[in-house]
């Protein structure tokens, strides 16, 4: 991954956050009509390099990359990654470990800087709440992982004036994103939420691009895989795919209307047919989950017990009982 010096905004080559040895800033953002690039700074450079000024580098770089550099380098970092400019992106393979690892920088920063460009400067403490609830960061897929994983987050308003911390907004942030202030405060293991509730974080977020719906949500659930622009939502299913294979949480398929379609009132019966028209196990994107905040996942030991007493018969043993969840459909189709 590349990295940008924050005294001179010039790109450095690192094979992963540990090699940093002095720590990293990181920049959580919503992207604006035009970024600077990875190529259009290094364009930058070689040209003011030719003209022995290469020193103005930070000076010509745009608003966004400069301002964040003087506030990371006056926190003492030396260096910082930013998204739009810090991957290659016409190297499919760069781009691929990117979105794979991203989870990963943002956990090891040392601060992530959360700029919330569509809020003003903030005056009045009291009108904080009802000012953020209107930013657009709170809507996007990828700034969800940005706002879980980092330990340090910090939120600053578009004049780069700091609003406050993600430990001390975590009420006012659990209230907005539905995302556990336990989890936001590392109270609670991410991996301790059901399957279920993490897709509901995610349900109401949208993404440009429609594989990244399932991209953006693979540091969440711990599961890496090969990252195929033009394959639609396939993506998500594969996603849920590489998550089935990790976990027993069996609210990963608790989508849709998760009445019970017999005891649904009609007008949810209708949806929940729509929903399953295609008899897919899987949900076909993460706002199938916009219903199942509150989903619990059963213990596999109990949902065989039930499973069992559901049957009518004795002939099941402890030791299946205890199986691992793949058994399952073993032990329905027996």
């Amino acid at each position: 991954m590349w990295l940008l010096r924050t005294s001179t905004a010039e790109l450095q080559h690192f094979n992963g956050p540990h090699d940093v040895k002095s720590g990293y800033a990181i920049l959580s953002h919503v992207w604006q009509e035009h970024e600077q690039s990875f190529q259009e700074l290094q364009a930058l450079r070689k040209q003011l390099a030719s003209t022995g000024q290469v020193d103005l580098l930070r000076s010509r770089v745009s608003d966004k990359i400069r301002e964040c550099c003087v506030l990371a380098e006056s926190h003492g970092y030396e260096w910082l990654w930013i998204d739009t400019c810090c991957i290659d992106r016409s190297s499919s393979a760069e781009l691929s470990e990117a979105i794979n690892s991203m989870y990963e920088w943002y956990a090891h920063a040392q601060v992530c800087y959360a700029y919330l460009h569509d809020v003003p400067h903030i005056r009045d403490v009291r009108a904080r709440d009802l000012v953020m609830r209107r930013s657009k960061w709170f809507t996007r897929g990828w700034t969800l992982q940005e706002l879980i994983a980092p330990r340090s987050l910090l939120f600053f308003a578009q004049d780069w004036t700091m609003i406050g911390t993600k430990a001390g907004l975590a009420t006012l942030l659990e209230d907005i994103t539905g995302v556990d202030a336990d989890v936001l405060t590392f109270r609670r293991e991410l991996g301790d939420v059901s399957v279920a509730r993490r897709m509901w974080w995610a349900s109401a977020r949208k993404t440009t691009r429609i594989e990244d719906e399932a991209y953006c949500l693979m540091g969440i659930f711990g599961v890496h895989m090969a990252t195929i622009y033009g394959e639609g939502r396939r993506s998500f299913q594969r996603l849920q795919e590489e998550i089935l294979g990790r976990t027993s949480d069996q609210s990963l398929f608790a989508w849709g209307n998760v009445l019970p379609i017999r005891i649904a009132p009609f007008r949810e019966q209708m949806s929940y047919s729509n929903y399953h028209q295609d008899s897919h196990i899987f949900a076909p994107y993460p706002a199938a989950f916009a219903n199942s905040g509150n989903i619990i996942p059963v213990p596999v030991k109990v949902a065989v017990e039930n499973a069992v007493k559901a049957l009518g018969t004795t002939k099941w043993t402890l030791e299946a009982s205890q199986a691992s969840a793949p058994d399952l459909q073993t032990f329905a189709s027996a």
